[in-house]
Formats: structure tokens, sequence, C-alpha cells
């Protein structure tokens, strides 16, 4: 007897039965072209959809396999094949009968939910919540998910659109190779003549109808070469940039495609010629969040009461100390580009004016303001900065570029802002090197780890917020750096290493041994969404009982 047969004859046999009979499921099951895997039979209808997986061949080509980028993009095309193929919808009590995976954005990264196998077939892990009316069994119901739902599902990744999928590849192929060729352009980013920037709105990333497409400015035009083809459009160069206009033309929208830079797009999202070298990171003020043990004297002096900067500590960070922080965090954990935004920073972090120092003297005043710190920033701490000003206009005098945006059109008004600029503002003390910090294990402590979306992940006892940490993608992302975190604690942390050497190892066995190494599964979990080292030290920086030295 085929195992088909066998797998409706068990289907039939258990109908009706206490739901707790569908365990009798679990193991593989061949069914010719497709093979069925239950992993993990749910206790009952209501509760967490039970874990399959199917295995299938397909037409990826050796080609494909052979090359990390274009392997990678294979993946995320028939992720999304899959995922459109399969049918929404309830069959009776709970979540009975409803099929789920891994649903990406427009965002292509390593994620766990597909995998191609060295065999060349594609593994696809994915829920199912096995159907009930009640707690009985609706076999007739199952045998339609699996031996039709599923397996109807399965089949789009046999019946490839190769011309599809070779187009898909090629594109994150040349979008990796505009991210590696920004050094040695000496460029932090890069937008592609005919991008489209804007989004449809805040919740909805596709690009936005009848948007004007970017055109680089004469003066900050540079071709990039990629194995796909010369690509022309505007570099940001290493440095200090400010980004200027009037409110709604266009300044938040350019900086924000410039924060997902570091991430490939699919094709038609308008912004897959938009890249960002991958170590930049989005700084901004947070008010009461905790601060532990970070150098922040660059930034603030002594305190009121005494109390040293050098290292700082507080469970209540206002938004000056809070962006002061951020900033030494990133660059300690190897951010080379910081990306500012005048609307969420703290205001007097970011400049004082000339009527401010005249009443408040700078010996009365601990700040020492981003607009005198950001040129040594790259000078002294080789980290570029992005920021978008509206209304500080002290930044012009730092500034090595200027790009103004008017009705979303880019110019460069560099020689025009150093000529209304004024005098270069300067600290009263240089820029000391960046301290290090060792990470105790015992602040890491895990207990369960859940995450509904991007604003914050509960971590054993104690939640996560990262709502200020803008480049978590998703709910998955945000579970998995949690996941990264007890990782740490697991198997790095040893009470002796610095922050960026758990950084830089943890990287290594991501590199090795994939985004699967984080699993806190007992089965294969198809729901691991690689994270930066960066996402992974900011959430670290945000546990409530962290402790370092």
């Amino acid at each position: 007897m085929s195992d088909a047969r066998r797998l409706s004859a068990v289907l039939d046999r258990i109908d009706g039965r206490p739901y707790p009979a569908y365990r009798d499921l679990e193991g593989s099951w061949d069914l010719g072209d497709v093979e069925l895997i239950v992993d993990r039979v749910q206790g009952d209808p209501f509760a967490a959809p039970s874990r399959v997986r199917v295995r299938t061949p397909t037409r990826v080509g050796p080609d494909l396999l052979a090359d990390a980028d274009k392997r990678l993009a294979a993946e995320d095309f028939l992720l999304r094949r899959f995922g459109e193929a399969l049918p929404r919808g309830r069959r009776g009590s709970g979540r009975s009968g409803v099929l789920e995976v891994y649903d990406p954005g427009p965002e292509i990264l390593e994620r766990s939910a597909l995998r191609l196998r060295r065999d060349g077939k594609a593994e696809v892990r994915f829920a199912a919540g096995l159907p009930a009316r009640g707690r009985r069994i609706l076999g007739r119901q199952a045998r339609a998910m699996l031996l039709e739902d599923v397996l109807d599902a399965a089949a789009t990744l046999l019946e490839l659109d190769i011309e599809a999928l070779s187009a898909h590849a090629d594109s994150v192929a040349r979008q990796r190779a505009l991210r590696r060729a920004l050094s040695e352009a000496g460029l932090v980013a890069f937008v592609a003549d005919g991008s489209v920037l804007p989004r449809r709105s805040g919740v909805d990333p596709r690009p936005l109808p009848d948007a004007i497409e970017f055109r680089s400015p004469d003066s900050l035009r540079t071709t990039l070469s990629t194995p796909q083809g010369a690509v022309t459009g505007m570099g940001i160069p290493v440095g200090v940039t400010v980004i200027v206009g009037g409110g709604f033309h266009g300044k938040s929208t350019l900086l924000r495609a410039i924060q997902e830079g570091h991430l490939d797009h699919v094709p038609g999202d308008g912004r897959e010629a938009v890249v960002a070298r991958v170590d930049t990171v989005k700084v901004r003020a947070e008010d009461g969040r905790r601060v532990c043990a970070v150098d922040v004297s660059g930034f603030l002096g002594s305190l009121p009461g005494g109390q040293s900067t050098s290292p700082f500590t507080t469970d209540d960070a206002s938004g000056s100390t809070s962006q002061a922080a951020a900033i030494v965090e990133a660059i300690e954990a190897g951010a080379t580009t910081l990306l500012f935004d005048e609307d969420t920073s703290a205001t007097n972090l970011l400049a004082r004016d000339d009527r401010m120092r005249a009443l408040i003297p700078r010996a009365g005043e601990p700040i020492t303001p981003l607009v005198e710190r950001i040129r040594e920033l790259h000078d002294t701490w080789n980290t570029s900065s992005v920021i978008v000003i509206g209304g500080v206009g002290d930044f012009l005098a730092v500034a090595d570029t200027v790009i103004a945006m008017r009705d979303f059109v880019a110019s460069d008004v560099t020689d025009k802002a150093h000529e209304v600029g004024g005098p270069r503002p300067t600290a009263p003390r240089p820029l000391q090197p960046l301290g290090t910090r060792v990470i105790h294990r015992r602040g890491l402590e895990p207990g369960k780890i859940r995450a509904r979306d991007v604003r914050a992940v509960r971590y054993g006892d104690t939640e996560i917020d990262l709502t200020a940490v803008e480049q978590v993608i998703d709910g998955p992302h945000a579970w998995t750096i949690g996941a990264a975190l007890a990782f740490l604690h697991d198997n790095l942390a040893d009470d002796r290493r610095t922050l960026r050497v758990l950084l830089d190892a943890l990287d290594t066995i991501l590199d090795d041994e994939g985004v699967e190494a984080l699993s806190q599964r007992s089965w294969p979990d198809g729901l691991l969404v690689r994270p930066r080292r960066h996402e992974i030290a900011a959430a670290l920086n945000r546990l409530r009982n962290l402790r370092v030295q």
C-alpha cells in the first residue's frame, strides 16, 4: 500500500476520535514527488498549530545552488510561491484547517521557512491546524488539507517559472554587488536613478503609485559596476551628509530607504537598487529606557550630584542620554554609518543655538551636542553620519555633503550650505577612544521567548522594548533576536568576552551553520529570520537585568 493510501486510511480510522489520536500522523509519508513530514501534532485544536514539512524536487539549477547570493534568492522566490498557493480559511473549531507559512514582506534575507538542500530538493516548514469539531477529529477535512491543499502548494515548487526565478536571483545578486562596491567607491549608500522611494503608507510597504522616480543630482551621480551591468545613481560619500528640505518634501523618505538599504528587496519594490553598507544603524531618542554602564562622557559631562557618565547607568534615561547611549552602543557593536532624523532625536543633544549658549554658559550645561561631535565620529571613531534636518541649521557648517529635497527631487546644495553655515562648532575637549564592555552571562539568563510584532520581545520575565529599534522588520525577526540572546547565554558568554567579541563569534556560527543554529525547538523551525549583530546588540542593551563590566 502506498503511503498516500496508508495516510488516507489512518485519517479514516481516526475520524471522530478525540483529538490526541492525530499523533498517529507523526513521521514521514512518501507521497510520490512530495515527502510529507509531520514533526509535531498540537494537543488540541485551540493550541498552536502542528508543525509540518514538505520536501520536493525543484527545477532550481546547479548554477543557482552553487552561488550563495542566488541560492538565498531562490529560497525566497520559492517561499513566496508556496505561500501564495496555500489556501486561506478554517475547517472547524479553533485554528482547524489553518495553513500558515512565513509571510515575507518586500525584504529578502536568510529565513528558515524554506531551504534548498544539497540534493536540489526544497524543504518547506510550515504550520497546519489539523481539523476538528469541538475536540473531535474531522478526518475527511484533514485528508483534503494534507493530500490536496498541501500537495497543490508543493506543486508550485515543481512547476517553476524559470525566467522569473532567474530575474529574482539576478536582482539579489546585483543588489549585493552594489553593496560590496560601496567601500571601494568611498560611499556609505547609493540610490539608483529610477528608484521609487515613497511607500503607500506606514503599514503598507508597497511602492506608492505614480510616485516621482528618484534622479541623482549631476554632482553626486556615480556609476557602480556589477556582473549584471553598470548602475547609475546618487552616491552618498563617507563623512557627514545632511539632508534638508521643507516638510513633506521627501527628506525622511530618502533616509528611510537608506535605513533599509542593508537589506535586499524584491523586484518591483522600487528600492531594489538602493543600498547601504551592512553596518548602517538608525539611532534615536528613547525616553525611559535602561542604559547599563555605557561610556557617554563624549556627550555628557558629570551630572548634577557628581554622577559619573564614564560609565553611565540609569533605569530611566532621558531623551538626550538615551540617544547618546544609542550612538555609543551602535559603534561598540560595529556600526560604520549612523542615521539620524531630527524628528526622532533629542533636540538638546543635536545642538545649542547662540541664545541658549548666552543664557546658559557651557560651564552650566553638561551636554556636548552632536553637532560638535559629528565630525569626530568620523575622524576618531571612523563612523559616517547621515542626518535629516529641518530646523537646526548648525549642521550645515559641519557637513561634507548637503542634499536638498523638494517635491521628492534631490539637489546638491553643499556649496550654498557652506556659505550660510557660519563657523564650524567645536567641542571643548577631544573625543576619546571608544571603550569596551564585558558582558556577564548571568544577566542574559533566558526563559520563554515570545514576540507578537516588532515592538517588543518577551524574554523570560522581562520585556525588551524594541519600539526605537527601527530596523527590526517583523514579529519572527524580533523572536529570533530573543533566541540569539539565549544562544549567547547558553554558548558564548563567559564573563570574559566583550560585546563585540561575542557578536563576532555569533556571526561566524550563523555564517557556518545558518540561522537554524538559534532554534529553540526540538523540530525544524520555520519562523527564524536571521538578525544582524546590531539588532541583537540593541536588544541586549535594553535588557533590564543586563550586567556588564
